[in-house]
Formats: structure tokens, C-alpha cells, sequence
């Protein structure tokens, strides 16, 4: 409970305080409670005596309504956390994973699986959330009121406050072996939620490719695996709970029927009156149905506990450091030295004792076969991971020692998969500048030849695009991203073969726009199609993670060895045809 304490005020960043009242405004109403229910004691007594004692019977009517009256007030003001702060709660739990997501290394991140994460962000978040101030107040008063009630009846007869205490030892061990199942089997189900989750993402993103391939629906392997899994892990949880909880209830009743049981021999003995006995049923009633309440409780305290450790886990995810204090960027020349990388979690390199200099406003071509090592290079160049080996350079500088937002400012990204985002075409492009005019975004989209199909389109720039821009086609999508890395402007550009899979128009429409976006910038372009690149100040040649060859095109013709062989082949295929 101390350790689910301390954890809660995490959780509750800067509400901690009002947290804290609200507990606290739960323990006095609690105690309230079970001082209310003590008065039964002397209230049944009075009624019962002969004749009733009306004068004290009305002084305990008057101080049982003042004490709900101020039970009321306190817990009125106690669900003040649970309808206005726990909302506000929520978001900041929210802006704090979203602020960690972006210091998370692009590495870690894309190991995630997207529909993970939004469990997290969305159901854990609200698990906890929802539950913090609600359940710890339940629990509170599920302890408090029946020790209240124990407390007090200890001064009116000890025998009878022991055996209510009786039924706590009968359920402490039920409980935790019921916190143990439960724990365990709350993490399967938020694992197997997360799982659906990713595999939902991944069907509708992959529905085009499923119906063509006749895997939709029943046939969704992937899908249908993870939703019987779902299924499976929820049935196998439902029945950890029943043995615990029929034991429990079984424990309570045996338990209200031992204390009636010593109350009737205690009036046999004529140590204990019937208006005492019948005062101490009621609160038996009462003090034992808390304590089986306490075990019903258990699954959503573990449900919350489970949120915890899911977000916690998010948060505890270290960014790449940087070297204090940060240097920012003047020159714009890379340099690999002697750099050595490899993915977390593989054994092989990706890439081995990588070194090259690439001198301001230089376009660099990156070639070979796949798994070569191209994109990594593009990806440390960005900061998406730290190499294990070597030092990466900009401008003189180790990328270690430049703050992340300086570096982002610096480089421009052009991907083959374009992702554009569920909003205006206006929108899209601004967000390489947010502060930039209509009038630049504008003239961004005329350099990035893409001026003439918006305005095309019913709503021009106020267009909506769909999610990913499934609205606009290939070449458009890709000028749109140029236009984006356009009015960015910035000093580095990256270009993962942004024409592979264009047709020939579009390909002329969106190369136009390349160079209009390159120049005067260091570029680094990986390709393919290595005709689009004879003009590079200088061409790497990257094979099994290191580079086999470079220069330029016609120095690497000369020498007859890996690139002349690429070339030679592409060439050829130039020439081929399809045959009846």
C-alpha cells in the first residue's frame, strides 16, 4: 500500500497537494463513519432500557445527524478530485508522456509498436486516473471505518472488539494471494490489449494489401490471433477471481455467525445485554461487508498498479545525452570517423570502422545493395541513435555535444514513404516552419512544383488530405514533403530515394523540385537508380556495413570493381523486355 502511495504522487506530478486532501478528507470522513455506526452501542441501549431513556436517545439522534451532515460536506469535497482534478490530471500525465516521447531516442521508439503506445497514453493513463482518487478513498474507507468501529467497541466490551478483529487474519492471506494472481494476470491482459491494439493499427494501415491477398476478415491471421489471445488471457483471469472471492464471502458470513455466536453465549452468562448484542450486529453487518469489499477492490488496485508500471516504464527511458555545455551549429561539413554501429538488441554491425569527409554545399550519393548500411548512416547522421564506436561530426562539432532541437533545425529529410498527416495541405507544409506565412508556404509549394495541383483541388490549401495523405497520389505526396523541406531551409539535406517508386511524369516534377531544395545545401542522397546521381561531388559505396569503394562516377567506372558492376547491370536492364 506505501509502495502504490508513493507511487500515486508521482503519478500526480504537481496535483500531489490536492491528492493528498482528498486522502485525507477520505480518512476523516471514514473515521466519521465508524464513530457513527459505534453509536448504535449506546443508542439501542437507551431505547431498550426500561422505561427508554428518550432524553439520551434524542441527544444521539441530534449528534448522528451532525455527523452525516459533516460526513456529507467532506465527501462532496472529496469528489471534487475525481470530477475536475483528475481531468486536469489526466492531460498533464498525457503532456509528459508526449514530452518524453519526443527525448525518447528514435531507436528506442521505433521498436515500440504504435498501438503499445497509445494504450499507454490513452487506457493506462485513464486506468490510473480514473481510479487514483476514487479507489484510494474506497480503500480508505474500506480499512478506517471498520478500525473506527473496532476502536470504539473496545471500550465498550474488549471480548466483542476482538472478535471482530477476528475476520482481518482470516482475509489478509486471501488477499495476498489474490494481489499475487491478479497482478500477474492484469499484466497478460494490458500486454494482449496492447497487442490487439498494434494489430488493429496494422490491419486498417494494410487493408489495400490484405483484401488483395484475400486475408481480411476470419483470414486475418495475424488479427484473429491476437483477439483469441485477448480472449483467452480475460477468461483465464475472470477465473483466478472466483475462488478468492466466494472464499472470502464464505470467511465473512462464518464470521458474523462466530460473533453472534459469542454475543448469545456472553447474554447467557448475563456479561452482555440484547441491546448490545443487537448494536454489534449491525456493525458486524457493516464492518464485514467492507472487509470483503477490500478483496473486490483488489483487481482495480492492480489494474491501476498495472498503469502505473506501464508509464513509469515510458518514463523511465533515458535520452541520448549531450555534453554539457551544448555547442551549436555554424558549419555544415559531416564527417564519419571510424564509426562502428549496431542496432539494440542485434549481434551484427550494421555498419564497421566507417569513415569519410563530406565538404559544405557537396551532394554525396550513397549506393550498394540493401542491408548495406545506407540508411543508418542517414540515421546517425540525425541523432537517431548513438554509434557504439567512432565520432560523428558537424561542422567540427560531435553530434554528443549539440542540443536536439539545434540538430533537427539543421537537417532536412526527404523519405521515400512519405507520411503526411490527417489535415490541410496548408497545415502540412507549416509544420517545417510553424511561424511562416500563407505567402511562404505558397511560394515553398510553387519551388516544390505542387502549386498547380492544390490549387486544383476544391479547397486549395485548406484542403484536408486524409490519414497519411491517402487523398493525394505518390508524386504528390513526395512534392509536398519537398515543399515542407523547402521552406524549412535548412543547411543539411537527407534524401532517401525520393523517385524510386514514381512514374516517369511525376518523377520529372518532383526531381525539378530536388533541385531547386538542394541547392547550396551539404546533400546526402541515398540511390538506387544510379543514372540520378552521376553528377555527385562523390559517390560511397557501401557492401556487408563498410565502404568498398569511392569517388566519382567516372573515377568509379574506371576502376572496374563493385559500382561498374551495379552500373554495368543497370544498364543492361535497360534493354529488357517482357516475352509472350
Amino acid at each position: 500500500m506505501l509502495n502504490i502511495y508513493r507511487r500515486m504522487m508521482d503519478a500526480a506530478g504537481s496535483h500531489r497537494l490536492k491528492l493528498q486532501t482528498t486522502l485525507l478528507l477520505s480518512i476523516t470522513g471514514s473515521i466519521i463513519q465508524g464513530i457513527i455506526f459505534a453509536l448504535f452501542f449506546p443508542l439501542l441501549s437507551a431505547l431498550m432500557a426500561s422505561p427508554p431513556n428518550m432524553q439520551q436517545v434524542w441527544i444521539l439522534l441530534a449528534v448522528f445527524a451532525l455527523l452525516v451532515i459533516v460526513e456529507g460536506v467532506l465527501r462532496w469535497r472529496e469528489l471534487d478530485f475525481s470530477w475536475f482534478t483528475s481531468t486536469d490530471m489526466a492531460h498533464d500525465v498525457r503532456l509528459r508522456l508526449a514530452e518524453k516521447l519526443r527525448q525518447i531516442p528514435l531507436e528506442e521508439l521505433m521498436r515500440r509498436e504504435s498501438g503499445d503506445l497509445n494504450v499507454v497514453i490513452s487506457g493506462n493513463v485513464s486506468e490510473i486516473v480514473l481510479w487514483i482518487g476514487g479507489l484510494a478513498a474506497l480503500i480508505i474507507q474500506t480499512i478506517v471505518v471498520p478500525l473506527t468501529a473496532v476502536i470504539v467497541t473496545l471500550f465498550i466490551d474488549w471480548r466483542l472488539a476482538v472478535s471482530l478483529l477476528l475476520t482481518f487474519p482470516l482475509v489478509i492471506p486471501i488477499y495476498r494471494y489474490t494481489r499475487d494472481l491478479v497482478k500477474e494476470s492484469l499484466r497478460d491482459v494490458s500486454m494482449a490489449d496492447a497487442d490487439v491494439a498494434s494489430r488493429i493499427v496494422e490491419y486498417v494501415q494494410g487493408l489495400s494489401v490484405l483484401k488483395s491477398t484475400g486475408q481480411v476478415g476470419a483470414r486475418s491471421q495475424s488479427l484473429q490471433a491476437a483477439v483469441e489471445r485477448q480472449n483467452q488471457v480475460q477468461v483465464k483471469g475472470e477465473r483466478l477471481l472466483t475462488l478468492p472471492l466466494v472464499t472470502v464471502a464464505t470467511l465473512v458470513e462464518v464470521g458474523i455467525l462466530l460473533i453472534i455466536s459469542l454475543g448469545i453465549l456472553f447474554i447467557l452468562q448475563g456479561d452482555l445485554s440484547i441491546p448490545v448484542l443487537l448494536a454489534l450486529i449491525v456493525i458486524a453487518m457493516r464492518f464485514t461487508e467492507h472487509v470483503s469489499q477490500l478483496i473486490a477492490y483488489t483487481t482495480i488496485l492492480d489494474l491501476m498498479e498495472v498503469g502505473l508500471e506501464r508509464v513509469e516504464a515510458i518514463m523511465a527511458i533515458s535520452p541520448l545525452p549531450i555534453s554539457t555545455p551544448s555547442t551549436p551549429l555554424t558549419q555544415f561539413d559531416i564527417t564519419f570517423d571510424q564509426v562502428s554501429f549496431r542496432y539494440a538488441q542485434q549481434t551484427d554491425w550494421a555498419l564497421r570502422n566507417v569513415s569519410f569527409h563530406l565538404p559544405p554545399k557537396s551532394l554525396t550519393a550513397l549506393v550498394g545493395p540493401s542491408g548495406g548500411g545506407k540508411t543508418t548512416i542517414t540515421r546517425l547522421i540525425s541523432r537517431f541513435a548513438d554509434a557504439q564506436q567512432g565520432a560523428i561530426r558537424i561542422g567540427g562539432v560531435d553530434v554528443r555535444q549539440v542540443d536536439t532541437s539545434n540538430l533537427m533545425q539543421a537537417i532536412s529529410v526527404v523519405f521515400q514513404d512519405v507520411y503526411l498527416f490527417d489535415d490541410t495541405i496548408l497545415n502540412n507544409i507549416r509544420m517545417a516552419k510553424p511561424d511562416a506565412t500563407d505567402a511562404a508556404v505558397e511560394a515553398a509549394a510553387r519551388t516544390a512544383n505542387c502549386h498547380d495541383f492544390i490549387t486544383r483541388l476544391a479547397d486549395g490549401y485548406n484542403t484536408r488530405i486524409g490519414e497519411i495523405g491517402g487523398t493525394l497520389s505518390g508524386g504528390e505526396r513526395q512534392r509536398i514533403s519537398i515543399a515542407r523541406a523547402i521552406l524549412k531551409d535548412a543547411p543539411i539535406v537527407l534524401l532517401d530515394e525520393p523517385t524510386s517508386a514514381l512514374d516517369t511524369e511525376n518523377e520529372v516534377a518532383v526531381q525539378t523540385a530536388i533541385n531547386r531544395l538542394i541547392a547550396d545545401k551539404t546533400v546526402i542522397v541515398i540511390a538506387h537508380r544510379l543514372s540520378t546521381i552521376t553528377d555527385a561531388d562523390l559517390i560511397l559505396v557501401l557492401e556487408n556495413c563498410e565502404i568498398v569503394e569511392q569517388g566519382t562516377h567516372w573515377k568509379l567506372l574506371n576502376q572496374k570493381g563493385r559500382y561498374a558492376s551495379l552500373w554495368n547491370a543497370q544498364q543492361q536492364a535497360q534493354s529488357w523486355q517482357i516475352s509472350a
